[in-house]
């Protein structure tokens, strides 16, 4: 398989541990991040995805919520995620740049 990301990745040999939750805060997961860029992560998600609206979701780093990402779901292989990170303001400069 060849390699198609295009940041470089931090590997942790032991996973770091993280949880997901939805952006309106219906529910939340359990993960253990994988590996990280400045673009995106590989998850591994502890229970079931089957159901949960993934499309985007907050990636919360601490145990007190102040350090999180709001993620994009790029891809699912049974309980590991891919995910893209949404920098600020990414989608309103998008939206106002499909409007012109």
């Amino acid at each position: 398989m060849t390699e198609q990301r295009k940041a470089h990745r931090v590997v942790f040999e032991k996973g770091f541990s993280a949880n997901m939750m939805a952006i309106d805060g219906t529910w939340r997961r359990p993960c253990t991040m994988q590996d990280v860029s400045d673009s995106g992560a590989k998850l591994t998600v502890d229970g079931s995805v089957e159901g949960l609206a993934m499309r985007e979701f907050f990636l919360v780093l601490s145990s007190m919520g102040t350090a999180y990402r709001r993620c994009e779901l790029a891809w699912v292989n049974g309980n590991q995620v891919g995910v893209y990170f949404i920098k600020s303001g990414a989608k309103k400069r998008k939206a106002a740049a499909d409007s012109v």
